[in-house]
């Protein structure tokens, strides 16, 4: 797997002074785009939350990986809770295998 994330802009969490090359050049002030922002901050916040909690039981990579899991199946179609059903199905032992 290839971690190298050198493409994408440095994390704003290690640092008050990161700029956004797109904030200015992109304005989605439109209703629909204002709209379709809170629905998929809306959606995805319960699944956020549950990673917050997960993080302090297990690693914050585990979490991680089961809140991507999880979206990325919702994206696909799933409803929440057989998202997350589903991948809990994958662990064992707090641990996903390949």
């Amino acid at each position: 797997m290839n971690n190298n994330f050198s493409h994408w802009p440095p994390n704003p969490h290690y640092s008050n002074q990161v700029h956004n090359p797109y904030h200015n050049q992109l304005k989605y002030s439109d209703p629909q785009t204002q709209q379709l922002k809170h629905h998929t901050l809306s959606t995805v916040e319960p699944i956020v939350q549950y990673g917050l909690n997960e993080a302090q039981f297990t690693s914050h990579l585990h979490a991680m990986r089961e809140v991507a899991a999880i979206s990325y199946l919702m994206g696909r179609g799933y409803d929440p809770r057989t998202a997350h059903q589903i991948v809990e199905s994958w662990e064992e032992n707090e641990v996903f295998y390949r």
